[in-house]
């Protein structure tokens, strides 16, 4: 029972931040700052311009994320599991796996409109066709970091006394 209401939430997060994106997008959102640099076209955002490497596939989407900015929310990391196309749209529902634990639910909603504007942004993946045809249904485990990597505790750098 908890799982099916955690899996509601979290698609009702999801539908939620697609809508705020969309409505964003189409300037609909009240008090709402306008951007200062133009988001860049659909399938056009920083990387390589053919993606012909699951590195190249990375490289856009890191290209893309453009996480909220502090005075909005908590540094976190978030994962989400997303496939493409043959021809690089988004095939089915990206699905959030993982989300700092410490992190508030405004942080968490701010992330998961920041990645879903970041798969806006970059869709349709410019595939080349041998690309397009190995990647096509897989799925891509994508983590988006901006937790200070400094502050976490390293196993194997802890002295132990024996």
């Amino acid at each position: 029972m908890a799982a099916a209401t955690r899996s509601f939430q979290l698609s009702a997060a999801l539908s939620l931040a697609a809508l705020v994106s969309a409505a964003s997008a189409q300037g609909q959102l009240p008090n709402q700052v306008p951007q200062q640099t133009p988001a860049p076209p659909p399938g056009q955002g920083q990387g390589p311009a053919q993606v012909n490497t699951i590195k190249d596939v990375f490289q856009k989407l890191y290209g893309c994320w453009k996480p909220p900015p502090l005075s909005a929310a908590t540094p976190m990391d978030i994962t989400v599991i997303l496939s493409f196309t043959r021809k690089g749209d988004i095939l089915g529902r990206p699905r959030i796996t993982y989300e700092s634990p410490k992190a508030s639910d405004n942080d968490r909603l701010a992330y998961r409109v920041a990645v879903m504007e970041a798969l806006q942004r970059c869709t349709p993946m410019p595939f080349t066709d041998g690309m397009g045809g190995a990647v096509a249904g897989h799925p891509f485990s994508i983590q988006f970091r901006t937790s200070d990597p400094s502050r976490e505790k390293k196993a194997w750098l802890t002295p132990k006394i024996l």
